[in-house]
């Protein structure tokens, strides 16, 4: 009942600027954390960042400083600034959203499909 659609995602140069977008919509509870991970050739998938509904935020150590995650929570809507850009940051990124009721143990693991990264050099 949760769908996630990404954009933003493209083609720039090294040293240049992306800015991504993530929109959810569906029965989302309050108590929820919105996130970016991404995949490479060759490569597991990797957290990039991650933004609980508080606020908190963690980064992955390879884009700390480049990359700032936010949200909007009215709009059930995270974001991904990502500044100088390397070829490493080339890769499929996809949103992640993580919800659950406060009364419930199990999580809801919802993806969207995928925004394509391409960093030249």
């Amino acid at each position: 009942q949760v769908q996630l659609v990404e954009s933003g995602g493209g083609l720039v140069q090294a040293g240049g600027s992306l800015r991504l977008s993530c929109a959810a919509s569906g029965s989302i509870f309050s108590l929820n954390a919105m996130g970016w991970y991404r995949q490479s050739p060759g490569k597991q998938r990797e957290l990039v960042a991650v933004i609980e509904s508080g606020g908190r935020t963690v980064y992955a150590d390879s884009v700390k400083g480049r990359f700032t995650i936010s949200r909007d929570n009215a709009k059930n809507t995270v974001y991904l600034q990502m500044d100088t850009l390397k070829p490493e940051d080339t890769a499929v990124y996809y949103c992640n959203l993580k919800t659950k009721s406060s009364w419930i143990v199990k999580w809801n693991d919802y993806w969207g499909q995928g925004t394509q990264v391409t960093v030249s050099s």
